[in-house]
């Protein structure tokens, strides 16, 4: 019934959608399993994109020839530039999306590719001599592969709590997965559990929007991706509000702490740092007497309303009277109510920086299976990991991306060395090099590697070559335009700058922190008349060039000084107990995480500079 495949994707959540789609645009014969054809790529928390660093992630997944940022695109219902007040290397893109428009355009470009799918649950895997040959699936199929993607998010044993209430599942009415984590405890694996969760969703129809401060969309919409994808005209977006929690909200949410399985200890995972629960905010932040609250629409056609910010697992009828105290939550209706989800995790460490485990040859884990936290983090993984399994099948180099390269080399670089032991989420601050990693300029990071590597289209490249030319154009002519004091001085005054004393290049002028490409288009007329010439964003991203030039070239320089522990490869079989003079947290993390050079080394969570400065005396002997 089933052919030999090059590789078999278990789950097809977000990271299973991009690793299954990346490696059969590759060459690979690809089959994804799924329990639940009907719930691809479903959006199961909140019904958006993006965000603070994670839009980064999203439109490098684009650069590279992934397909979240173009799902994200045409699913769009409102887009958001965060973060534009201050510099580029912290803006962030954002999309509200449809929620099941998203899951139908994700289906869509499955089933136009070679991807096969197959809707069962792989509950074994078959392992030979320490390989992995294929799976096991719960209606007695046995399938073979040359490699296994596993993207089982938060299913694997997962257990729900409401309340009280507990029972099984990997989403709230969808069965969870068992045997995986039994078989690779038997393996040698460690795995841990993580809990995470999600809000109440409500009916938008008794909803007093009234009383709700509106968030609109941006009047000059981006999107993600970087080919032309057909997007929303900014009039047309969705409207999303804010409201705030109050004293009174946190009284009766408090009233249902001993029915609470987080304070009950029912739950024993680590939950996310950055995106805790409603109860969890008004113990951590007794201080503060009201929270913000985002009321975000769930598609276009529906009525149906996400609580953004109201996560919870206190009993229905607590989260239900707290609601209806909420301003303009007066009359409102609940739909479903929020849970906390609890499920198996494996400390990445276990993992090489491909993905691929360290125990199994040819088994790959991407997505919540590593810890991490958020659709964008999975789906990044989904596509390192699909690249990586098809090249390793195809006996072809890996990928791997570094921190200077991408966020998905921080994120991928953080879990390997650091490990996590809770939900994991990217922020812009673990990004040491973040000004060379804007969102603005990813596809000139990584389109040329997509390309290479066979996953980027020759129409992606041409766009890439094409504004990597028109850049330089610009810049050239910004550098070499005269401006004269007269010229320029009106608006000068209009931006409250001080007038120029004497003839200066436009290229110059762009230096000042009050100086904007677009006035700056408008203000002098030899600009005025080529600034059709090209697109907005290329003029944008040659301001970004020539404004931020020095604190780019000083990142660089920064980049080469670190390389040189980059370069420093260690051997696989190094034996690190034989230097005594390591400490001995030390050698028990370098020898089961194995970096691979000096570098990656010192990242490592316990390894302290003595550590790294004895072992490069000792590979430089």
């Amino acid at each position: 019934m089933f052919q030999e495949y090059d590789i078999i994707v278990a789950g097809a959540g977000h990271a299973g959608c991009e690793a299954a789609l990346a490696a059969a645009k590759m060459g690979s014969n690809v089959l994804l399993v799924t329990m639940n054809m009907q719930t691809i790529a479903q959006m199961s928390c909140n019904p958006a994109m993006g965000g603070i660093a994670k839009g980064q992630i999203v439109r490098e997944i684009d650069a590279l020839g992934g397909n979240s940022g173009i799902v994200s695109d045409k699913s769009m219902i409102q887009f958001r530039m965060l973060n534009k007040s201050k510099g580029p290397g912290m803006w962030s893109p954002r999309t509200q999306n449809d929620r099941n428009l998203f899951a139908q355009l994700w289906r869509a470009s499955l089933e136009k590719s070679t991807v096969d799918i197959w809707q069962d649950t792989v509950i074994s895997l078959i392992v030979s001599r320490g390989t992995v040959t294929g799976v096991r699936t719960a209606m007695g199929h046995e399938i073979s592969a040359r490699a296994v993607v596993l993207t089982s998010g938060t299913f694997l044993n997962g257990v729900i709590h409401i309340g009280e209430k507990q029972f099984g599942g990997g989403r709230i009415s969808e069965n969870k997965a068992t045997g995986i984590t039994e078989q690779l405890l038997s393996l040698g694996f460690e795995s841990d559990r993580l809990k995470t969760g999600t809000p109440p969703r409500v009916d938008g129809r008794s909803l007093n929007y009234g009383k709700m401060e509106i968030q609109y969309g941006d009047e000059e919409i981006v999107g993600f991706s970087y080919l032309p994808v057909q997007k929303i005209a900014p009039q047309e977006q969705r409207n999303c509000w804010i409201t705030y929690t109050s004293p009174e909200v946190h009284e009766i949410l408090k009233t249902g702490f001993e029915q609470s399985p987080m304070y009950q200890g029912r739950i024993k995972g680590s939950g996310p740092r950055y995106c805790p629960s409603i109860e969890d905010k008004i113990s951590r932040f007794a201080d503060k007497d009201r929270h913000q609250l985002f009321v975000e629409p769930e598609g276009w056609d529906t009525v149906e309303i996400y609580v953004n910010g109201f996560s919870t697992s206190l009993p229905e009828s607590v989260q239900y009277a707290a609601l209806r105290t909420v301003p303009g939550f007066e009359q409102c209706k609940m739909f479903r109510p929020g849970y906390a989800i609890e499920y198996d995790y494996f400390p990445p460490t276990q993992l090489d920086f491909t993905l691929e485990t360290k125990l199994i040859q040819n088994l790959f884990f991407a997505g919540q299976i590593n810890g991490t936290t958020g659709y964008e983090e999975a789906a990044c993984q989904g596509l390192m990991a699909g690249i990586n399994a098809h090249r390793k099948v195809k006996q072809e180099e890996p990928v791997i991306l570094k921190r200077n390269e991408a966020y998905i080399g921080v994120l991928i670089d953080d879990l390997i060395n650091k490990g996590t032991d809770e939900p994991y989420r990217m922020f812009t601050s673990r990004a040491e090099f973040r000004t060379l990693l804007r969102q603005d300029n990813a596809d000139l990071r990584l389109t040329e590697l997509g390309y290479q590597i066979g996953l980027a289209s020759d129409e992606r490249y041409q766009l890439y070559k094409k504004k990597q030319e028109d850049v330089e154009s610009c810049k050239t002519m910004l550098a070499q335009l005269p401006v004269e004091p007269s010229e320029i001085a009106g608006y000068l005054e209009s931006v409250s700058a001080s007038p120029l004393s004497e003839k200066t290049r436009a290229a110059k002028l762009l230096l000042r922190p009050e100086v904007e490409i677009n006035a700056l288009l408008d203000a002098l007329p030899a600009l005025r008349q080529r600034k059709s010439n090209f697109d907005p964003l290329v003029w944008e991203q040659a301001a970004i060039q020539l404004k931020y030039d020095v604190y780019i070239e000083k990142e660089k320089e920064l980049v080469k000084k670190m390389a040189t522990l980059e370069d420093l490869m260690i051997p696989e079989t190094f034996d690190y107990h034989k230097l005594s003079s390591l400490s001995t947290e030390a050698r028990q993390k370098l020898t089961r995480i194995k970096p691979r050079t000096l570098g990656q080394a010192s990242r490592i969570s316990g390894v302290n500079p003595s550590d790294v400065q004895i072992l490069m005396v000792y590979m430089g002997r």
